[in-house]
């Protein structure tokens, strides 16, 4: 929201910037905006201060017994404001409105500090015995309001109630009332599960698993639409979902024991309110944070309140993580009871973009027809293979937008050249000014007149015709996106990749003379893979050349990655000499755990992985390791391999060759 100040109230702070960078502090805070108030005399606060007996130097000395130094000398760079100075500033505004006065002045940032009682600067207060009741009062009296139609709000206040969960979480109930929420489809079952887990009497916590990009949050926000809407059972009709914001909780906690203070305010919020039901997304992450030496961390707060039932958590995270962090902690695990959330089928994502159609249609300005949608998940789950469902399909479908409204978008050259008419007229207006002849400017001074007039009409119907035009996404929009993300030769067979693919033994004997055999059979394979009549989880094709030294196995290779995918780049040459050890199996597909190498990949699997469509080349396969072929035989058999960071690897699109 925009808030304007008053001059004395800008320039207090300003003089809170200047502070802070003269002081070598990485940022500007609170106690730095209430050396600012007291400077400035002129302003209501300043003098209320100073009434109230609040002088600079004495909050200076604070302010060194207080502040630890940052460690690295903070030089040149401009200090940022911290989360809670802008809080300060964004109350100041709501301060404003209740005293009905238009800009924000200093008394407002003065009344903002003093009802924030966690605050550096209203500590500071309290350290030098100022009584906060006697400055509100003040506040006040200045500006001509009843100070008990306040004093129940500032007593409030100062016990923290109320704040925390405005100042941390977000209430998701009331997105979803206000329509800011995207529309959930055909997660009812994984929905029902969450709504049966919450209604138990204890251990009511439930905690999403599943893979990234499957739509763990999107259960949330689809419950929390139906709890808008009241489609939940009688006793779930008064509850309501927030998400909690784990870095704003930790974020400005520069006191030993303020983080722990700020999570025990929270969970006494939300065990008071009785209806509150917190949202953790990536709720690893609140194992370890905040627990700095000697401090516990927040899973540990929150352990005692979730089994006893006080207050109730959904938390969301991937299978990886939630093996790696919850499940080695048995006394949290035991806490929370895991949901699956698989991978929808495609006929569900299909529907779930149906849905979300009108929202993106109408954030892009274009059309999408049904083939689109149902090419985005085809292709989608076709080419991009390390990547879920819903999250790719939605993705190719927002870019494909984006790409199709764009192409529509193009300024005509006459408002580009007008433009720079109407630049030129003023600066040879001021030239003519200059020099004294102001008759010429006159002139001048019409000509670019008719030119502005000239350039405002060329702009209004510029925009009528971009506002009225909606141009449509097809089919083969979806396709340029996706062949642009996996360099994938995706588009249709064309007429031209008909012919090239009926004259391939033509185009393979240019460079590699004789061979018939060879030629035509690897040739008929790729056709076969081409138009579609392979088992599609396979490679395109698997072929093992024989023949002695320089035959041409080989340049064959070559020859049909250039035909196949434009260059000789697209072929991965894999020399089996190098994997003539028991051990080198490891150099494939990446070292097992605990081994040196285990987090770089193995160089077939991420070469793999980066090039998808390619012909891989696995040359003189008589000096593998007998090991090596067992992992060949994975790839022929299944078309893919798992490397050992458990990630799979897919060779549907690839053509392999064994000399």
């Amino acid at each position: 929201m925009h808030i304007s100040y008053t001059e004395q109230a800008e320039r207090a702070i300003r003089y809170a910037a200047k502070k802070a960078k003269e002081m070598q502090h990485p940022y500007i805070g609170t106690e730095h905006l209430l050396l600012g108030l007291r400077s400035e005399y002129s302003g209501v606060a300043g003098q209320i201060l100073a009434q109230n007996g609040v002088e600079e130097k004495d909050v200076l000395r604070l302010m060194d017994e207080l502040i630890v130094p940052p460690e690295n000398v903070f030089g040149g760079r401009k200090p940022e404001e911290s989360p809670r100075f802008r809080y300060i500033l964004e109350n100041s505004g709501k301060e404003a409105h209740r005293l009905h006065t238009a800009d924000v002045g200093t008394e407002h940032l003065l009344l903002s500090i003093i009802r924030d009682v966690d605050c550096v600067a209203a500590r500071i207060l309290i350290t030098l015995n100022i009584n906060l009741q006697k400055i509100f009062q003040d506040i006040m009296a200045a500006a001509g309001i009843d100070p008990r139609e306040y004093q129940d709000e500032i007593q409030e206040g100062q016990k923290g109630a109320g704040s925390m969960v405005e100042q941390y979480c977000t209430d998701l109930t009331a997105q979803a009332e206000e329509g800011r929420l995207d529309p959930v489809l055909g997660r009812e079952e994984e929905m029902y599960r969450l709504m049966q887990i919450l209604s138990r009497r204890t251990k009511n916590n439930p905690c999403l698993v599943g893979e990234p990009g499957v739509g763990k949050t999107a259960v949330v926000e689809g419950l929390a639409q139906r709890l808008a809407t009241g489609v939940v059972p009688e006793k779930m009709k008064d509850k309501r979902i927030y998400t909690l914001d784990l870095p704003g909780l930790i974020a400005g906690s520069k006191y030993r024991g303020e983080f722990e203070e700020r999570m025990k305010g929270l969970i006494s919020e939300v065990r008071a309110s009785g209806n509150m039901i917190l949202f953790l997304d990536e709720i690893h992450t609140m194992i370890g944070a905040g627990g700095a030496e000697g401090a516990i961390d927040a899973s540990s707060i929150l352990k005692p309140s979730l089994a006893r039932g006080e207050m109730q958590l959904i938390g969301a995270t991937t299978i990886t993580e939630y093996r790696k962090y919850i499940e080695k902690d048995a006394a949290l695990e035991r806490r929370f009871q895991p949901v699956t959330v698989e991978e929808p089928s495609k006929e569900q994502c299909v529907e779930i973009l149906r849905g979300l159609r009108g929202k993106y249609e109408s954030h892009h300005r274009v059309a999408l027809c049904d083939k689109a949608l149902e090419a985005a998940v085809q292709m989608s789950q076709r080419y991009i293979t390390d990547r879920n469902l819903p999250d790719k399909a939605i993705d190719v479908m927002d870019e494909a937008c984006s790409r199709v409204s764009l192409k529509g978008y193009k300024v005509p050259d006459n408002l580009t050249a007008l433009g720079e008419t109407v630049k030129e007229l003023a600066a040879q207006k001021e030239e003519a000014v200059r020099r004294g002849d102001f008759a010429e400017a006159s002139l001048i001074q019409k000509e670019q007149e008719q030119a502005e007039e000239k350039l405002a009409g060329v702009k209004k119907r510029f925009r009528k015709k971009t506002a009225s035009a909606k141009p449509e996404v097809t089919e083969e929009d979806i396709a340029e996106v996706v062949s642009a993300w996996t360099k994938v030769p995706v588009h249709k067979l064309a007429e031209s990749d008909a012919d090239r693919l009926k004259k391939l033994e033509s185009v393979l004997h240019k460079r590699v003379v004789g061979q018939e055999e060879a030629v035509s059979a690897v040739a008929r394979a790729v056709r076969r893979g081409r138009v579609g009549l392979k088992d599609p989880r396979r490679p395109i094709g698997s072929f093992l050349f024989l023949g002695p030294t320089g035959v041409g196995k080989t340049e064959l290779s070559k020859a049909l990655a250039e035909a196949l995918f434009g260059s000789e780049g697209s072929m991965i040459r894999v020399d089996m000499s190098e994997y003539m050890e028991k051990h080198s199996v490891a150099k494939m597909i990446g070292s097992p755990p605990g081994y040196v190498g285990h987090e770089e990949g193995g160089q077939l699997s991420d070469q793999v992985r980066t090039h998808p469509y390619s012909v891989v080349l696995f040359d003189e396969i008589e000096k593998a390791h007998p090991d090596v072929f067992n992992i060949l035989l994975q790839v022929l058999d299944d078309g893919h391999i798992t490397d050992s960071q458990g990630r799979k690897v897919d060779f549907s699109n690839t053509v392999i060759i064994m000399t």
